[in-house]
């Protein structure tokens, strides 16, 4: 198995799970990483469930079935995390990784009804430029997939949707592109609520250049840097590969 396409995959979505632990983007067990399997695409490799992000593993993630079905792993996902994930999945091909969390500057800007991200606030914004939309109503009682197909149409083809009160969706072709995505969506948020707290008024990155900037985000600029992230957990939590 470690030889394999689908092993390497498993890497990248432990590692993604240990870096937001890390990086402080994950809350308790109940935030949820999912990637199409490289194997067998219509299979979902996901966060297992009630599981604290410290302690996911290459080996412990759930394989999924279109279905539901777990095919492999410790625990079966959270069904909220299936509900959500599996309609993006399947409504969005490219999407293969997709990424929910409740980080705590995303889920500040998901709160605010006085604002929302400004793409040209920062160079982190930047690369988003065009590319987030707001599913605008909180329903926590998810009972079905309908309310992940919603979320799939809101989203349309764009990278991020922000999850009133509730954080934001990031998908992307990639684990890497998705996490660094989450990332700097975090700081993105951040930078843009701290210039703002007191009521200060904030220096707009010309249209064009944000316009350039999220084009080039798109198309996977500075991809590199998940590698440089990865290299800290090997080293420091070796166990991520197990």
């Amino acid at each position: 198995m470690k030889n394999s396409e689908e092993y390497e995959a498993r890497l990248d979505v432990a590692a993604a799970h240990r870096l937001a632990v890390m990086h402080g983007l994950n809350e308790g067990v109940w935030n949820h990483i999912s990637l199409c399997s490289p194997d067998q695409p219509e299979n979902i490799l996901i966060s297992p469930g009630h599981t604290h992000w410290g302690q996911v593993k290459a080996s412990n993630l759930a394989l999924m079935s279109p279905e539901g079905k777990m095919i492999s792993g410790e625990r079966p996902p959270i069904r909220a995390g299936w509900i959500i994930h599996h309609p993006v999945h399947t409504a969005r091909p490219d999407a293969k990784c997709v990424i929910h969390v409740h980080a705590p500057y995303t889920t500040a800007m998901s709160i605010r009804k006085d604002m929302k991200l400004e793409t040209r606030s920062s160079q982190q914004s930047a690369g988003f430029h065009d590319d987030v939309v707001y599913y605008e109503v909180y329903d926590g009682v998810l009972e079905d997939e309908s309310e992940g197909v919603h979320m799939a149409e809101v989203l349309g083809n764009k990278r991020i949707l922000m999850m009133r009160n509730h954080g934001a969706m990031i998908v992307g072709e990639t684990v890497a592109r998705a996490y660094l995505d989450a990332y700097q969506l975090e700081r993105a948020c951040m930078y843009q609520l701290l210039a703002v707290a007191g009521g200060g008024e904030m220096q707009l990155i010309p249209e064009e250049v944000a316009a350039e900037m999220g084009r080039l985000a798109r198309k996977g600029r500075n991809i590199e840097h998940f590698e440089g992230m990865k290299r800290i957990i090997f080293e420091k939590e070796p166990d991520f590969a197990d």
